[in-house]
């Protein structure tokens, strides 16, 4: 609380104050009376907050501003994950063994072939939102293609692809690649890493030993015909009578995207258009899988164009 200003005794009390017949001799009285001291700043009476204000718990950094729902907003918190440039389609061929030559040590690889990797369109932020890049792969007979998506192909003057996905980028500098022009094998880079994904092979309804790895009950003191059953699905009392929500159980097994982050490239060829990495890779042979750099790995510095790996004109359209 401010101090209060200091009293001074020696002033006049208020004319309404003075008797009736003293008020006439106010004027006579001289004016170099004292006059109160005026304080220097403004006292005010307030209350004293003990709970001070606090950044918002919803900002991404502390003392940050609110992040906002925009779409603009949205891209921006994405940046940091989306890769650079494009992808590529792959098909897996089967799994091989390779000699690490930074270790000396041997571990499987996966062979995956790149068929046909075409820019079908891109996908820019003003128009779509966003960036893309929209890869096509294979081949498919014009007949069986709808006509919506052979006049997409021909706008893109490319042939009609048999699997067409697209890839995100992080600005407009990941649509380096036109339109019509062709990604090779050498798009990867021999020790980058790359992200795989795919969908896993379907295993049909399993039970809860084979999809969750459960133990299953005892296999003697008579246990009948139940060695490998899931044992109890829920409680009475303590949860409701009922099966809670996300209990493990026998269901269908696999048929599900899956991605493998982190696989090292380990060779290429790129007459054959073969990349091969280090480690599993999702989904039967000869299925399809999208090839992109990793997220959790430092961006390669290379190659952002196709003239930057040799790669250009004739040979990227061929």
């Amino acid at each position: 609380m401010p101090p209060k200003p200091p009293l001074n005794w020696a002033l006049l009390p208020p004319s309404f104050l003075l008797p009736s017949s003293t008020r006439p001799l106010l004027p006579l009285l001289p004016s170099c009376s004292p006059q109160p001291p005026t304080p220097s700043y403004t006292p005010t009476r307030t209350i004293k907050s003990t709970a001070p204000p606090r950044p918002s718990r919803f900002n991404y950094l502390y003392g940050a501003p609110a992040l906002t729902s925009t779409t603009t907003a949205a891209l921006d918190r994405k940046a940091l994950t989306t890769p650079l440039r494009t992808g590529a389609l792959a098909t897996k061929k089967g799994m091989t063994a390779l000699f690490d030559p930074t270790t000396g040590k041997r571990s499987a690889c996966t062979v995956l072939q790149l068929d046909r990797n075409v820019v079908v369109a891109h996908k820019t932020r003003e128009l779509n939102g966003y960036f893309a890049v929209q890869v096509g792969a294979g081949s498919k007979e014009a007949r069986n293609v709808t006509r919506p998506m052979l006049g997409h192909f021909a706008t893109a003057g490319v042939a009609p692809a048999r699997w067409v996905v697209e890839f995100k980028v992080r600005g407009e500098e990941g649509l380096s690649v036109g339109v019509g022009e062709r990604i090779p094998a050498s798009w990867f880079e021999e020790g980058s890493w790359v992200d795989v994904k795919g969908v896993g092979k379907g295993k049909g309804f399993a039970g809860g030993m084979k999809r969750h790895g459960f133990s299953g009950q005892p296999a003697s003191h008579g246990q009948s015909l139940m060695h490998r059953g899931m044992g109890s699905a829920g409680g009475s009392q303590g949860s409701g009578s009922r099966v809670l929500p996300g209990k493990r159980m026998a269901g269908n097994m696999g048929n599900e995207n899956v991605t493998v982050k982190n696989l090292r490239v380990m060779k290429v060829d790129q007459e054959n258009g073969i990349v091969v990495v280090n480690g599993c890779v999702p989904g039967p042979r000869n299925g399809v899988v999208r090839l992109q750099d990793a997220m959790k790995k430092p961006w390669p510095k290379g190659p952002m164009t196709l003239q930057e790996i040799g790669v250009g004109g004739a040979e990227a359209t061929a």
